[in-house]
């Protein structure tokens, strides 16, 4: 909670002192919060503890949908549920991998959701010079690729310390990355932050167990 309150308090004063624009920051909160799941990991925290996190960030991400409260969460009338999905997905995760010891799933479809999604759109956003449309919603080859890439790097480091030989986690990988930047491509309402994490731990979990 602490570290999330750092990157919070970070983001709200790069938001408010300079004019790097609401937008980016919110990346900075998107990306950052994410990892907190490695300290979670790292020590092996309970799967209540996630659950209870989730739950008091998806009470202030709904919050702040509605009231100025942190620009770098939601501004006010943008018409996504974004990071409230984003964390429900984290309890979610928790309850269908953490407290069944299979933490590494959960940690996968966090940090693929943190860097792959956030990054896919910092580098849309200001390099796309490729535009496509899926129902309507904007996106680029370039955060698309990007997305991919990023997913796939992650997926393999994640599988590797898992055991996994390198031409499996190679294959397993690619085809995670594939699936879910076409997950990420749909993001109307800001369901991707819900489908791209649930997607990227229950795939895998399904290839690595039962392939």
């Amino acid at each position: 909670m602490v570290y999330l309150g750092i990157i919070i308090a970070l983001s709200e004063i790069i938001n408010r002192l300079t004019g790097i624009g609401a937008e980016f920051t919110r990346k900075i909160v998107h990306i950052g919060s994410g990892n907190v799941i490695l300290i979670a990991w790292w020590f092996q925290l309970s799967s209540w503890v996630l659950i209870s996190a989730s739950l008091i960030a998806s009470i202030v991400a709904i919050i702040s949908y509605f009231l100025p409260i942190l620009p770098s969460i939601n501004s006010v009338g943008r018409k996504s549920l974004g990071t409230f999905f984003y964390a429900v997905s984290i309890g979610v995760l928790a309850i269908l991998f953490w407290q069944f010891n299979q933490p590494q799933y959960a940690v996968m479809g966090v940090l693929v959701m943190a860097w792959g999604d956030g990054m896919a759109a910092i580098i849309g956003q200001n390099f796309g010079q490729h535009p496509y449309q899926i129902w309507g919603i904007n996106k680029s080859l370039e955060g698309s690729l990007t997305m991919m890439g990023i997913s796939f790097m992650i997926i393999v480091l994640i599988l590797l310390s898992m055991g996994e030989s390198v031409g499996l986690a190679a294959c397993f990988a690619l085809v995670i990355a594939i699936t879910i930047t076409g997950l990420e491509a749909f993001s109307k309402w800001g369901i991707d932050n819900l489908t791209v994490p649930l997607g990227t731990a229950i795939l895998a979990f399904y290839l690595t167990h039962w392939l």
